[in-house]
Parts: structure tokens; C-alpha cells; sequence
């Protein structure tokens, strides 16, 4: 090179660097600037629900959030007539409800069948239940639910740490205790805490399995009986089922129906979803302590992430056999009632990740719920990410997405390939010229007829990262640090593919993770789909990283060691379903797939699109989504195990899927 030519590209490399360093000075101050606004309407919002008018307007915000919900299903599913009826109707008949069958209150003919059903092992559950001054009408309910159990299988172990003024609560026991041997009562000389009441319960235990119940709460008849029939079929030796909310002294006063995913351990880390009604085999305590003191107020939560280590056989029933009551004083009514268990959670979820080797990890609380955590984890090293972008023509898609990853991305080691297929414009290649000056960025070409998987394990087979990023062309980066946040799951030896929060322009929700069987083709759909940005989700899911079945290819990101081992995206899925597929040979393999709502970008795909029925590419989706029905029938036929089968999959809102029926 001349001398002259050196100097000049020189002095282009230093213009670019000091063109970058002022955008990134620029972007560094808006983004300080939003976070003070951020901070300062945090502020005044915290202000107003704090006024006693805030508080003495619940009742009627209540009610206009019921009304506008079920305006919005009205709306939603075209029946005006009746809605709100059946809505309201639902909740007050509760004993002739089955939902999606599973988790009604049996018949008396089905009480007898379940009573005299003879199982071929022979289980003793002990029930631990610590007492602590606690009402008479919640102990009355609380005992009752387990002697009404289906299953006789059991036993009742109370530790008692009430003081004197609720002398009556021994008294009660005792009573019971006389006439039924299966009931143990412990008078403790004092109260030791939720911990140090429920370890005195595990000693009066002589059961093989452990099942853990809150003193003022109540037990679907069932829910024994459900338990083994699980034990028998699966070996099951961690047990959960779903929950409900409710207030007052009437189950049917629902508040919340917790229908929850299949074991998941991205989602427990991040959240106690699991909670009730959990059992175990005893074996699993060996080594291990049941309640630790220093978690009090997440004593669960600290003992379900130890015991679920060691569990070999972890088992959801997804049905709704547990009912969490809501009171002043019950964690079920709000955080507000024990604050510590935040930190306690906090905690419970540090010791965790540090038994399973991670370091200079962060915990923090996210808005959807004080122990609902976001976990931020250290990056092992900073690999070079290979960014995968086709294109054809769309100069403005292409510039944009590429600026904004040059413009707004913190993390510096990665390049950019766009595959170039079949352009025809002038304008494209005016901009590939000039943005192969960027050093980052690289344009290859592949002249085949279009084929989404094609063209990316093309380009893949260019890359020089250690890490695979496919990104459509049409997408906006939102999130500073969005690389970051999917490497520090893509860098786990446990984690195969790593997929962002997508939206449209108007900020509703484009991705949030994937289920297959979801939607009119039954081959995979995305949830939460529309939902405005500042929505939670159901459960708070928009609002923590968890465990998927699948991402989109729009933005996912995966190892390149794995891309490869896994045969790339399947080029028979020219088009749809691509991704998905891949997705799902990762989770053969034994990897989990993740979403996480951090890394977030715009996607500016047409909400007109739909599912293809009316364009001339029927034909063609149809193919492909009749032949992944086909590969992957086994996986479809048994439900997405992280989205619950009590769900409708006509919609992607978390919908119940709700049936009225009487029958078993």
C-alpha cells in the first residue's frame, strides 16, 4: 500500500472512531436522561399509590378493570351476549367445573372409586403443617381438607408454636388427634418461626413422602390421590400441582388461577412458581436440611431449588388442587405483609447459583413483582458474536438494523455478515459498498433461489465467531446491552438457544417466546402476542428469562459448536417453521431454550402477515407446517411442557381453556 493510501485510511479509521465515540457520548447521556425520568415517575407513581385515595379507590378500580376485561372478550370473541354472565357464573359454580378436565371436586361415584382404588405401592404422605395462633375457622378448614382426602394414605403432623391466648388451637387438635390416629400433634414450649415449626413437624413424620402445607389453606379431596397415581405411573419423587387464590372463607372467591409449566428451572430460579402443593420422597432430605431459619419468609423456595437438584423425577399434575387463601397477614395477599422474604428469596436463589458454580451474578427485583427476580450473569469471556443478517434489496430495513447494532450495541466483539441474495436494486449496492468500509461488517453473496435455512447455514459456514447470531433484516436494536444479555445464556454448557423480546412499531408484542402446537395449524405459535409493551404478562412472565420450547429465528442466538453439531436449520424448512424445528433438535438433545424480555429490538414484520392463509404462499406453509406435523408428532402429541394444558391454543393470551362438565 502507498504510503499516501495508508494515511488516508488512516485518517478514515480515525474520523469513524471519533464519529462513534460522539454517538456513543450522545446515546450515554439520552440514556442517562431516560433513566431519571423513569426514577422520577417511579417516584411519583409510588407517591400516588400510597394517598389514602389511591387506597379508598380500589373497589372501583376493581371493578372497571373487570369490566374492561370483559369488554375486551366481548370484543375479542364476538358473542356480546352472555359474556360477563358466564365469566361471573364460572367462578360461583365451582363444583360442576372442569377445566380442560382436570381439577373439579369428585362425585360421590367417583369418591368411592377413588377411596377403593388400589394402588400397587403403598405410600404413607405426612403432612406438615406448623401452627402459629392460628384462626379457628382456618384451622377448622385446614384439617378438614385433609381428612376429606380420597386417598387414606396419609398422615397429619402439627407442630404448635400458639401462645396461650390461643390455647384453643391445641385443644382442637387434640380432640381430632383422639379419634382419628393418623393426626400427630406437637405442643412446641415455643414458637420457633415458619422454619423452626415445620422442622419439629418432619420429626412426628413417618411417612416416605413429604408434603409441606400452609396452616391456612385449604386441599383439593383429589389431590393424594392424584399424587399417586403419578408415584405408581412415573416414579414420581417431586411432586406440584396448580393453585388457586382466594379470599375470605369461600374458595369460589377466586383471585388468581396459577396454572403453571412443567419442571423448569430457568423460571424457578427467577420465580417460585412451583410454591403448593409440593411433596417429595423422604430419601431426598438425606444430607439435606428441610426449612434453613435464614430463609424464613422464602423457606420454600430455598428448599424446592435444593431438592429439586436432587430429584430424578420431578412431576407437574396440571391440575388445580391447591387453594392459597388471602388475608391480611398471608404472603398470598401481597408482598407488603412480609417484606423480608424478598431478601430472603434473594438469597435462597445466591446459594443456589453458587452450588452450581456461577460468580459475580446480580439479583434484583423486577416490576411485575418483588420475588420475581431478574438474574444477571457474568460473562465467562467475551467471544467474538458472528451477527447473520440476509437480505435482498430493502435498503432502508438493512441500514437501519445494521446502524442500530453499530450505534447502540455495548458489547464490541462481533461482526456483522450480511448475506446478500438475489438483490436487484442499484440503491443496495450503493449501500453495501459503503458499509463494507465498517470493519465489523462483511457482505458475502449467495445467488440460490431463497431459502431462509440455506442462506443462514451459508452464512454460518463464513463466520469466524464463537457464537451464531441469526437476525432478520427488518429488526431494531432497543437494548444497549442486548448481545450481553443473550450470551450470558447462550455461554451455559446447559442452554442451547437464547432468543430476545421482539415488538412492532407500536410497541405490542411481536416474540415473547414460542409453544408448538399453538394457533390455527397446531405447529407452534407465539405468546403473549400483541400484548401492549408495558403488560406484565400472565403471571408476570413478560418480566423474567425462562424456559421455552422454542424462539424465533428473527433473533436467536446459539453456539457455533452447537449450530453445527444440531446440522444447522433444515433446509426442507425453506421458509417457516425453521426455526422452531432447530429449537426443538436442541431440546431432543438435552438443551434448554430460553427467552429472555431484556435484550429487546423492534420488529417491523407487517401485522397483516398472519398466518399466510390468504397469500400465495399457502401452499407452501401448508407443506412445511404439514411436515414438521409429522417430524415432530411425538413432541406435539404430548403438549408443549412449558405451557399449561389447561390453556387454550386457539389463543395465545393465556386464555383457560374452560369446559363445563361433571364427568371424571
Amino acid at each position: 500500500m502507498e504510503p499516501k493510501q495508508e494515511e488516508n485510511l488512516e485518517s478514515y479509521y480515525r474520523d469513524l472512531y471519533e464519529r462513534e465515540k460522539e454517538k456513543n457520548e450522545k446515546l450515554a447521556y439520552r440514556l442517562a436522561d431516560s433513566q431519571r425520568e423513569v426514577e422520577d415517575l417511579t417516584r411519583k407513581l409510588d407517591k400516588i399509590k400510597g394517598s389514602v385515595f389511591w387506597k379508598l379507590a380500589k373497589p372501583f378500580r376493581v371493578v372497571i378493570n373487570f369490566l374492561l376485561a370483559t369488554r375486551a372478550r366481548v370484543l375479542a370473541h364476538g358473542n356480546p351476549k352472555g359474556i360477563a354472565h358466564k365469566v361471573l357464573s364460572k367462578y360461583r359454580e365451582k363444583r360442576s367445573i372442569r377445566i380442560h378436565g382436570k381439577g373439579s371436586f369428585p362425585t360421590a361415584a367417583q369418591r368411592r372409586q377413588q377411596q377403593e382404588h388400589v394402588f400397587e405401592k403403598k405410600i404413607t404422605f405426612s403432612i406438615l403443617v406448623p401452627l402459629y395462633n392460628t384462626p379457628k375457622n382456618f384451622l377448622k378448614d385446614m384439617i378438614a381438607s385433609v381428612q376429606a382426602q380420597t386417598y387414606g394414605g396419609w398422615e397429619l403432623c402439627l407442630a404448635d408454636g400458639s401462645d396461650d391466648e390461643h390455647a384453643y388451637v391445641g385443644q382442637y387438635c387434640l380432640s381430632l388427634a383422639e379419634k382419628d390416629s393418623r393426626i400427630k400433634y406437637h405442643k412446641l414450649e415455643e414458637n420457633r418461626g415458619i422454619s423452626g415449626n415445620t422442622n419439629e413437624c418432619l420429626k412426628i413424620a413417618g411417612g416416605e413422602y413429604i408434603a409441606l402445607f400452609d396452616h391456612d389453606d385449604i386441599l383439593h379431596p383429589g389431590v393424594l390421590y392424584e399424587y399417586m397415581k403419578e408415584i405408581c405411573r412415573q416414579d414420581a419423587d417431586y411432586l406440584y400441582c396448580d393453585e388457586a387464590t382466594f379470599k375470605g372463607n369461600n374458595i369460589d372467591h377466586m383471585i388468581t388461577m396459577h396454572f403453571k409449566p412443567d419442571f423448569a428451572p430457568d423460571n424457578l430460579r427467577a420465580n417460585n412458581y412451583i410454591c403448593h402443593f409440593s411433596c417429595f420422597a423422604r430419601r431426598l432430605l438425606e444430607g439435606e436440611e428441610l426449612f434453613r431459619s435464614e430463609f424464613d419468609g422464602s423457606q420454600d423456595h430455598d428448599m424446592i431449588l435444593r431438592l429439586t437438584d436432587k430429584a430424578e423425577h420431578i412431576v407437574h399434575v396440571p391440575k388445580m388442587l391447591y387453594y392459597w387463601r388471602s388475608h391480611k397477614n398471608s404472603v398470598a395477599s401481597g408482598i407488603e405483609a412480609k417484606t423480608y422474604a424478598v431478601d430472603a428469596a434473594r438469597g435462597a436463589i445466591a446459594d443456589h447459583l453458587m452450588r452450581h458454580g456461577y460468580r459475580n451474578f446480580e439479583i434484583e427485583s423486577t416490576r411485575a413483582f418483588a420475588t420475581i427476580f431478574r438474574i444477571r450473569y457474568a460473562l465467562e469471556k467475551r467471544p467474538k458474536v458472528s451477527i447473520i443478517i440476509p437480505n435482498k434489496d430493502h435498503v432502508e430495513d438493512l441500514s437501519r438494523c445494521v446502524e442500530s447494532i453499530i450505534d447502540i450495541s455495548t458489547y464490541d466483539n462481533y461482526e456483522i455478515i450480511i448475506v446478500e441474495n438475489n438483490s436487484e436494486t442499484e440503491e443496495i449496492r450503493k449501500y453495501y459498498q459503503e458499509i463494507s468500509a465498517h470493519p465489523s461488517v462483511r457482505v458475502v453473496s449467495y445467488e440460490g433461489v431463497f431459502n431462509y435455512s440455506r442462506i443462514n447455514n451459508f452464512g454460518e459456514k463464513q463466520a469466524e465467531g464463537e457464537y451464531v447470531l441469526l437476525l432478520n433484516n427488518d429488526t431494531r436494536v432497543i437494548t444497549p446491552d442486548w448481545i450481553e444479555e443473550l450470551l450470558m445464556y447462550a455461554q451455559r454448557e446447559d442452554v442451547g438457544v437464547v432468543g430476545a423480546k421482539l415488538y412492532y412499531e407500536d410497541k405490542t408484542i411481536q416474540h415473547a417466546g414460542i409453544v408448538i402446537g399453538l394457533g390455527a395449524h397446531r405447529t407452534a405459535g407465539h405468546t403473549h402476542y400483541r400484548v401492549p409493551e408495558a403488560n406484565v404478562g400472565y403471571m408476570g412472565k413478560l418480566c423474567y428469562a425462562q424456559d421455552v420450547s422454542a424462539v424465533t429465528g428473527a433473533c436467536m442466538m446459539v453456539s457455533r459448536f452447537l449450530y453445527e453439531k444440531l446440522g444447522g436449520l433444515d433446509e426442507d424448512f425453506s421458509v417457516a417453521l425453521n426455526d422452531v424445528d432447530f429449537c426443538l433438535k436442541a431440546r431432543e438433545a438435552g438443551y434448554l431454550n430460553v427467552f429472555t424480555p431484556f435484550a429487546e429490538l423492534y420488529h417491523y414484520e407487517s401485522k397483516s402477515r398472519g398466518a399466510d392463509k390468504a397469500s400465495k404462499n399457502a401452499v407452501r406453509y401448508q407443506q412445511e407446517s404439514d411436515r414438521f406435523k409429522v417430524k415432530w408428532q411425538h413432541l406435539l402429541s404430548k403438549g408443549d411442557p412449558y405451557y399449561n394444558p389447561n390453556f387454550s391454543l386457539d389463543h395465545s393470551d393465556f386464555t383457560v381453556n374452560w369446559r363445563m362438565d361433571t364427568k371424571s
